[in-house]
């Protein structure tokens, strides 16, 4: 096993996530102007196209890595039938879903049932088509719904906090369903959808956009139904506290993916990342 995964194995992941969180939440205000100002030089974080352009514009360090962005800066593909990224980031893979499972990395694959946590859910995506998207430190960390959608369910899912990357991607099995996740359950015009957000080490919690909705991180198994809860497409959804990875999964002979979304591919958020069939 690589060392870098053998050493999460056996770090107290939650523990440490919390303690990270507390300090990315602090508002000591000369502690979040090093933190923020170490982050942007650290990775080049282009603040230009934030509405706050500075550390002084943030309460907090998580505020700052929340940050939102301003309108002109991620235009939602507009045309009839389009699907849009989720997020920012990088697409890990995509394609369709064979024999009830995704591809988690070259030669690695891992079971659609246990990523959603429902069995009956789970069929409804068989030969179906699905997208991961990772989302980098520097990445911008709000998720977006895809299309126009109303949200029938959200079931959450508490486990582990491994970090996603390309090392335990590739050597932490099922890496997708074994952490910490939000799985939401979409209806659509076209059929019933699925986004999951995945969460990781030092992801502190996952936030959503409507009240009353679930709050990370996730003691227990929990379904909830909410009521009157809908998305236009391009519509926050939620966020990450620190980043992690989302999934779209989209029934069979409904979605095709564009042939720009390929492992390895930049995407942003409002670009094109499919059409309805």
């Amino acid at each position: 096993m690589h060392p870098f995964v053998t050493l999460q194995h056996v770090l107290p992941q939650h523990a440490l996530s919390r303690l990270l969180g507390a300090v990315a939440d602090s508002r000591q205000r000369h502690l979040k102007r090093l933190l923020i100002k170490a982050f942007v030089a650290a990775y080049g974080v282009d603040l230009s196209e934030a509405i706050g352009e500075s550390a002084d514009d943030y309460s907090s360090f998580n505020d700052f890595f929340t940050r939102r962005l301003r309108p002109d800066t991620r235009p939602i593909a507009e045309a009839p039938g389009q699907i849009v990224s989720p997020a920012d980031g990088t697409v890990s893979q995509a394609g369709v879903i064979r024999n009830g499972s995704l591809l988690q990395a070259k030669g690695h694959e891992y079971a659609v049932a246990d990523l959603l946590g429902n069995t009956d859910f789970a069929h409804s995506f068989t030969d179906g088509s699905f997208a991961t998207i990772y989302l980098a430190p520097y990445n911008y960390h709000r998720v977006h719904a895809p299309c126009d959608a109303r949200l029938a369910a959200t079931l959450e899912v508490p486990g582990r906090l491994f970090s996603v990357n390309s090392v335990t991607e590739r050597h932490v099995h099922g890496l997708f369903a074994r952490n910490e996740r939000l799985v939401l359950h979409l209806d659509t015009d076209f059929g019933a959808c699925a986004l999951v957000l995945v969460g990781a080490m030092i992801v502190g919690r996952i936030a959503v956009a409507w009240p009353d909705g679930p709050t990370s991180p996730y003691r227990r198994r929990q379904l909830q139904t909410p009521s009157g809860v809908a998305f236009e497409r391009g519509d926050e959804v939620g966020a990450f506290m620190l980043g992690s990875t989302v999934v779209a999964l989209f029934p069979p002979g409904t979605v095709e993916l564009a042939r720009h979304v390929q492992a390895g591919a930049s995407i942003k958020m409002g670009e094109p990342l499919g059409r309805e069939r």
